[in-house]
């Protein structure tokens, strides 16, 4: 006689049911979990409190109405419910992050405790400056190494953030036209179509005219067009030009471009965000740079994103310097300071841009990276990233189509042109997740028909690359074959294909409870 199981009994499975379906809507360690709204009830908390005194209303009349409609959970239910919702986020910790043009790079853990030292992590920005040399001296360290790697030679520390640090460098030339009397006669911005999209942005909102130079057949600034736009107008206040552009390549007629700015009485901002491709290998300044934003994200490995950690020093060259904005260190015979007011040494900044100066967090994580690295590391942090990017392009040109011939700078562009009919780059992005990795940037560059942009950064060992390489391989094989399956991607996600469109034009931005059931009538 067989062995009988003894338990809950087995509900059949029906023929045309999925079994990666389940009954409790979790599938293996990845648990099923609802908004905080419907897991919470409504006539509990998680703590038990006494019934408050009759005090004296000191609120004036304006004291709540209603309930406050905010779900009750208990300590268990809390601490669950935001570690399911973190498992669902990818992360660098997790695995190698393919987006292009916005680097996400390891943040060692060295870096993050150095910032939390008490010294750095518990002043306070309105502390006497006596009390806070060493934090001085910390700002002050760390621009002199973005002036000597960038060869510049000044820096503002204070921009939070990429754009924003554009908009510095933006400021500082309309500044010093209008030094030169040539504030108003002098309001056009050349910006090439593989531009960063905060580029033009950035100077319109400094009141500048934008105009636009095409990419030539090898992904850079088409000469010719410049050259026609610098012979045929004489109000050029300057170009802003990504070096290595955004297709990943490294512009190689940048001195004259920078050149031909010049001659024209123009200044030539660079876009820094891909300088952790040449950090430590070559010299904005020494190429005619006169300002370029530096992302501590992509080039030192300070947090990206999360809505405020963000940093953005830039440098100025020597044309510019006069009007960098305050506040900035400096160092006399009494220690270091800020110069604060627009008088003094400080007589021709443009103003300030932060009501402090900057971000502290940001400067221990950044200096930490560089004097861990040191100045031979840094030159490798460059030379692996062009490598592990060439690495990508070169396993992968077999099943997808590199975007421009030869080599590439630290990120892989691809277009979509090895697919199928009917395959779009989504698909391929979707079915990515399913193999789970996070998609690599899609649809841009706008150059690039169907782009797919894929920056490994120099953290990533060959196992890694390899790993996901043959992931998307895997992907674009199907994809080149006109896989169907592809079109309802992704499968094993915990939410389905989205109707992106409708998302994007009537999203849901608060939860509403449900409406209550009619009671039939009798």
């Amino acid at each position: 006689m067989g062995m009988q199981s003894i338990g809950r009994p087995t509900a059949p499975v029906a023929a045309n049911a999925s079994l990666s379906e389940t009954v409790s809507g979790s599938k293996g360690l990845q648990q099923r979990e609802d908004l905080i709204f419907e897991v919470g009830a409504w006539d509990k908390t998680g703590v038990d409190l006494p019934t408050p005194k009759r005090n004296r209303d000191r609120l004036g009349g304006v004291t709540r109405g209603t309930d406050t409609s905010l779900p009750g959970l208990s300590e268990p239910e809390a601490v669950r419910h935001y570690m399911r919702l973190s498992q669902k986020n990818y992360a660098i910790d997790l695995g190698l992050f393919p987006l292009g043009s916005c680097t996400m790079k390891h943040n060692p853990r060295l870096n993050e405790k150095a910032a939390r030292m008490p010294g750095f992590a518990d002043i306070h920005p309105m502390q006497p400056q006596r009390t806070i040399q060493g934090a001085l001296e910390l700002i002050d360290e760390l621009a002199t190494w973005l002036k000597t790697l960038t060869g510049m030679p000044a820096v503002a520390m204070s921009p939070k953030a990429g754009a924003h640090g554009e908009l510095c460098g933006m400021l500082a030339i309309r500044q010093a036209l209008i030094a030169r009397g040539e504030g108003e006669t002098r309001k056009r911005v050349l910006v090439p179509a593989s531009a960063h999209g905060t580029n033009p942005a950035t100077a319109i909102q400094c009141g500048f005219i934008v105009d636009e130079i095409k990419a030539d057949k090898r992904g850079r600034v088409d000469m010719a067009e410049l050259r026609g736009k610098l012979e045929t107008t004489d109000d050029i206040a300057g170009i802003m030009l990504t070096n290595p552009n955004t297709c990943g390549l490294f512009e190689t007629d940048i001195k004259e471009i920078a050149d031909l700015i010049h001659a024209a009485g123009g200044y030539f901002y660079c876009d820094g965000a891909n300088f952790n491709a040449i950090v430590g290998r070559v010299r904005p300044g020494d190429l005619g740079v006169d300002a370029m934003h530096i992302n501590l994200h992509k080039t030192f490995s300070t947090p990206h994103g999360g809505g405020g950690p963000g940093s953005g020093p830039t440098v100025l060259s020597d044309a510019l310097a006069p009007f960098a904005p305050v506040p900035y260190v400096v160092k006399d015979e009494d220690g270091f300071r800020l110069v604060e007011d627009i008088e003094g040494e400080a007589a021709q900044a443009f103003g300030r841009m932060v009501a402090f100066h900057g971000q502290m967090g940001m400067f221990v994580r950044a200096l930490t990276y560089m004097l861990s690295h040191g100045a031979d590391g840094l030159k490798q942090v460059a030379e692996d990233a062009v490598l592990n990017a060439n690495y990508i392009q070169s396993r992968l040109k077999g099943v997808m189509t590199p975007a421009f011939d030869g080599y590439c700078m630290h990120e892989a562009l691809f277009s979509d042109e090895f697919t199928a009919d009917g395959i779009e780059t989504i698909d391929i992005a979707k079915a990515l997740i399913d193999e789970g990795y996070h998609p690599m940037t899609m649809y841009f560059p706008l150059v690039v028909h169907g782009a797919m942009l894929i920056e490994p950064t120099e953290t990533e060992s060959k196992q890694e690359l390899d790993r996901f390489c043959d992931a998307l391989a895997s992907v674009a094989t199907k994809a080149a074959a006109g896989d169907a399956s592809l079109k309802g991607a992704p499968h094993l996600a915990p939410k389905k294909r989205l109707d992106e469109t409708r998302a994007a034009r009537k999203p849901i931005l608060k939860w509403t409870p449900p409406e209550p059931e009619a009671i039939a009538a009798e």
